[in-house]
């Protein structure tokens, strides 16, 4: 009896303390951050982008993943869409910043008419660095700071020190808009990007029905197959649409909105920002499917997202969003589907609401601990961090 006793007073311990432990873990793991923006808290000016010909209105953001030509590894590009006029779909030059010695220089700039780029040059957020050494661009151009004057675009293939070298253009191409997606295995990369020119009237078109420019869903998601040959130019081998029938218009205040962010995952899922619908869709089996997903299936919409533009992949897997009408960054969970954080990196009152119309480009720096962003109203690059 007593054996009996005791044994059934220790289980219950035992019991009692496993409770214990598990309310203990549960409180443990509920202070620990949900993901990235919980820990980032330090906002830093880095540098402006503003060129010597005057250039503004930062959009992408690039880290340089290999040391060649003027380029070292870790540089940060950002390139200009804005004219020292102020209009958009103008810009032409591409900064570089070097963290190591907080030294920032012209990288490229190209001319403003250009034979090969159907309409001229005004980069976009359309920009990445391949392990090769090779940049590429995209225009969207403009003449008068709106898309009355828009040209198709292209995309512009620079070297490492600069030069243009190659531009694409062609029926499925028409103003190279939102950041680039990639797959780099260094003779051969695969590269999305997101189309959001077809068929847009002046921004002085108006919808009756909603007082707004016309709004259409002819925004599409191109996959880019380029081979590399060994010390030469990437060669444009095919492309195909992945997604089509996304949201886009003209805008006097933003040239266009449309597409903006693209991240593929691990599960070679792309997932793409349509802004103007104030959703983030997925695509499966990007990098292998041969016909569109359409829209794409819907990850998440509303809430904290306001106008989702670029952006990028963390990595524990989450979304880092920019809001366009508002400063802040959201935070997603697409296996979840969940919003989970929301941080004000631009709190500038002379907008409504703060930060609206401020934010574009956001990349992740080489630790992986924090991100750069833009902020359109100073023309600087920011990096946010622990």
């Amino acid at each position: 009896m007593f054996k009996s006793e005791f044994t059934i007073k220790a289980t219950l311990r035992r019991v009692a303390a496993c409770v214990a432990l598990t309310f203990l873990s549960g409180t443990v793991l509920a202070d620990e951050p949900r993901g990235l923006l919980e820990t980032v808290h330090r906002h830093v000016t880095l540098t402006s982008s503003v060129t010597d010909n005057g250039d503004l209105n930062p959009y992408a953001i690039v880290v340089a993943p290999v040391t060649i030509g003027k380029i070292q590894k870790d540089d940060v590009l950002v390139d200009n869409f804005n004219n020292i006029s102020n209009l958009q779909g103008t810009g032409t030059t591409i900064v570089r910043y070097r963290p190591s010695t907080r030294e920032t220089v012209l990288f490229a700039k190209l001319p403003q008419n250009l034979a090969e780029c159907p309409g001229g040059v005004g980069l976009t957020t359309a920009m990445t660095m391949l392990r090769s050494g090779w940049v590429i661009v995209g225009s969207a151009p403009s003449t008068d700071g709106t898309t009355a004057t828009k040209g198709d675009g292209c995309l512009i293939v620079l070297s490492p020190e600069g030069k243009m070298v190659a531009a694409w253009s062609g029926p499925t191409i028409n103003s190279p808009w939102g950041n680039m997606a990639v797959v780099d295995n260094g003779s051969k990369a695969t590269l999305f990007v997101s189309m959001a020119g077809f068929d847009l009237p002046s921004p002085r078109v108006i919808d009756p029905a909603t007082g707004f420019p016309v709004r259409l869903h002819k925004a599409t998601v191109l996959r880019l197959e380029v081979d590399i040959p060994e010390g030469k130019p990437p060669v444009l081998i095919s492309q195909t649409v992945v997604a089509d029938g996304l949201a886009h218009r003209a805008d006097l205040d933003n040239f266009l909105l449309g597409p903006t962010g693209l991240a593929l995952g691990p599960d070679n899922t792309l997932y793409v920002t349509d802004g103007l619908d104030n959703v983030i869709t997925a695509v499966s089996d990007a990098t292998t499917r041969t016909a569109s997903a359409g829209p794409g299936r819907v990850v998440t919409q509303g809430d904290l997202l306001s106008w989702p533009l670029a952006m990028t992949v963390t990595p524990a897997g989450h979304l880092l969003a920019c809001n366009g009408k508002d400063g802040r960054v959201v935070e997603i969970d697409p296996i979840a589907g969940k919003q989970i954080y929301a941080q004000w990196i631009d709190s500038d009152q002379a907008q409504s609401p703060p930060g609206n119309g401020d934010l574009f480009g956001i990349a992740m720096t080489p630790d992986g601990k924090g991100f750069y962003y833009v902020q359109d109203d100073t023309n600087t690059l920011m990096q946010a961090s622990k």
